[in-house]
């Protein structure tokens, strides 16, 4: 099992190499004979540390089973996926749930909050699996609850907050375990405009500090706040390196 111990400093990462996601040939196929489908086929991806990445594409596409194998949530068929450098197809359940523990911070357009505890329990749930210790927590979750501009909320529940205050505290979940990669997967869904523009404005902060970001949207316009775009169709990578002024034209295709 991975060490709480070796666990980084939000975008460090623990290796010489600066590839935090390397996807090679990666293939998922469900079902068999008729009924396969190939949500992926051969796929190779490579993103940097520090990078601000969106993945499009559109319904179907195979952007959401990338990142469900992004994620260590599902398993490719073939291939190989190395997370900092660890070849993470090749683990058992238990080093996967240790990875996506660690490793990974977690975004999602449902905010997942448990409505009986507060914000800062919330935050500090992560670290309970991690091992950490009860002060350290409470420490490192009010530090996140902070970063996320939610230093007056830490005892509110979800009910007592806003769409958008829910959303500020499932960020501050996802980064409190000093992950080196944040996955974002449709997170301002849910959300109105004005909301979207300021949990983006909190995702651009923290790409700032070095942190790595990945984000599955089909919002044109949430995708271009970030600074690459991999575009998928029938489960392969045709752009790899989009610039948001780009969106408009292959969107049109």
């Amino acid at each position: 099992m991975l060490d709480n111990k070796i666990t980084p400093q939000i975008g460090q990462v623990t290796s010489a190499s600066t590839t935090i996601i390397r996807l090679e040939d990666i293939s998922k196929v469900y079902g068999a004979g008729e009924t396969e489908v190939r949500a992926l086929a051969n796929v190779n991806l490579i993103v940097e540390a520090g990078e601000y990445c969106a993945i499009m594409g559109a319904s179907g596409s195979g952007k959401s089973t990338a990142m469900n194998v992004i994620g260590c949530l599902d398993r490719p068929t073939s291939g190989h996926y190395y997370l900092d450098t660890v070849d993470v197809a090749a683990l058992d359940d238990g080093d996967l749930a240790s990875i996506r523990n660690l490793k990974i911070g977690f975004v999602f357009q449902q905010f997942h909050l448990l409505s009986q505890l507060s914000a800062l329990e919330n935050v500090m749930l992560p670290m309970v699996y991690a091992g950490v210790s009860a002060k350290e927590r409470r420490d490192r979750a009010t530090v996140a609850l902070q970063r996320v501009g939610l230093e007056n909320r830490l005892n509110n529940r979800p009910n007592q907050l806003s769409g958008g205050q829910q959303q500020r505290v499932a960020i501050a979940r996802a980064i409190v375990n000093r992950p080196v990669l944040l996955l974002a997967d449709e997170p301002t869904g849910a959300l109105d405009s004005r909301t979207t523009t300021e949990v983006m404005d909190i995702f651009s902060e923290l790409n700032a500090t070095g942190i790595t970001i990945v984000m599955v949207t089909h919002e044109a316009d949430v995708a271009r706040q970030t600074r690459r775009i991999v575009w998928f169709r029938d489960g392969q990578v045709v752009h790899s390196h989009l610039t948001p002024a780009e969106i408009g034209q292959v969107a049109a295709a």
